[in-house]
């Protein structure tokens, strides 16, 4: 199983102002309020990140990212818990601009998720930095917390952790920023605006769309798969689609013929190549210098993505289009029968299958993504 690694910021100031019946920890005058606060309230958010983060003690394949004292370094030795801080902030208090700096520097050091412990002005200087493309969790620690990013607890926010980082099947969707103007707040008006989506991990163990008799269909899923994988498809992009039934289904969504055990590539909708092997696959890339995607499947019960049927996509075409071009789609019940081991890479190229690995999106249904890890059985020095 490869290491869950998680970047982890405190936001030290959050859920100050409760206590107080303040609306919220926001502004500088807040913040210097902060400094006349006895030290169990000073203690909030530090308490209720330790909650969320203790039950990662016993898990050995977990590292942590974070930024130094009060931030999240100095809870992180308090239980144990193995970490490397990439920062520090030098003022006494913290401020959103540290927020964000953190943010910067841990997600540039390269992290598979981003939790972060505040209310929701620390998620808007999350979003700031992350956007709507990268996995975050919020422990639930401010006074306002509107926005869906949270977990329900502190305790939640430690399941789910636990959860990903033993292979479970975590989901992701799309949650919403939200934030109240404080300071209409505390004239008892009620603004609430809408930030921006981010894509947060939810509760994902049980199958939950398609179902026939209590178990998943795997036609009817591969369906599902194909129809949000086709709205997807962007003009002027190279599709290139590997072999399996589950990515047949989406040529079949497009109305194109399909090679069941070949690679396929598809432009506007078109079939341009059929049953295309590396050579014809490394000129057309060349030749139309677009951006271009892999969509590939997991052999059922190995759970190999790459080395197993599909060696047409060489690590020179993989590196064509790029890592972050990779998708993953694959049935639930697929993922489920591999009872929590990672899918597999096997290129025949060790530092590219250290650069697969980690944990990646899998579509699994209609707008249904889990978090879910990549592995290789062969390890090289820098990995």
């Amino acid at each position: 199983m490869p290491a869950l690694t998680l970047g982890f910021i405190v936001n030290p100031l959050a859920g100050l102002g409760g206590s107080r019946g303040l609306k919220g920890s926001d502004g500088a005058e807040l913040r210097s309020l902060a400094m006349t606060l006895s030290p169990a309230e000073k203690q909030r958010s530090n308490d209720r990140a330790a909650r969320a983060m203790q039950c990662l003690c016993t898990i050995e394949h977990v590292s942590i990212l974070t930024w130094g004292g009060a931030m999240g370094g100095d809870l992180c030795a308090s239980l144990g818990l193995s970490h490397r801080s990439v920062g520090q902030h030098d003022a006494t208090l913290s401020a959103a601009a540290d927020t964000r700096l953190a943010a910067e520097a841990i997600m540039a050091a390269g992290v598979d998720v981003l939790v972060f412990v505040g209310g929701d002005g620390t998620a808007r200087d999350i979003f700031d930095v992350v956007g709507d493309s990268f996995p975050v969790l919020g422990v639930p620690a401010g006074v306002k917390m509107h926005s869906g990013v949270f977990a329900v607890s502190p305790e939640a926010a430690g399941e789910l952790l636990k959860e990903l980082a033993m292979g479970g099947l975590v989901g992701l969707r799309r949650q919403e920023v939200r934030d109240i103007d404080e300071d209409a707040f505390r004239h008892d008006q009620v603004r609430s605006r809408f930030y921006g989506d981010m894509q947060v991990p939810g509760e994902g163990r049980y199958l939950q769309h398609t179902k026939v008799g209590g178990r998943e269909s795997q036609e009817l899923v591969a369906a599902d798969i194909a129809a949000w994988v086709t709205e997807q498809l962007e003009q002027g992009f190279l599709y290139i689609i590997g072999p399996g039934s589950t990515t047949a289904a989406i040529m079949a969504e497009l109305g194109l013929d399909n090679t069941l055990l070949g690679v396929d590539v598809v432009r506007d909708r078109q079939l341009l190549l059929a049953d295309a092997n590396e050579v014809d696959l490394l000129d057309i890339i060349a030749e139309y210098s677009d951006p271009a995607k892999i969509f590939v499947s997991a052999i059922g019960g190995q759970g190999h993505v790459f080395g197993r049927g599909n060696q047409q996509l060489s690590p020179q075409v993989i590196r064509a289009v790029g890592v972050d071009g990779v998708s993953v789609v694959a049935a639930k019940s697929k993922i489920s029968s591999l009872d929590g081991r990672p899918l597999l890479v096997d290129t025949n190229d060790p530092q590219l299958d250290a650069e697969l690995c980690g944990y990646r999106e899998v579509i699994t249904g209609y707008d249904d993504r889990i978090l879910y890890p990549v592995a290789s059985m062969v390890k090289t020095e820098e990995a």
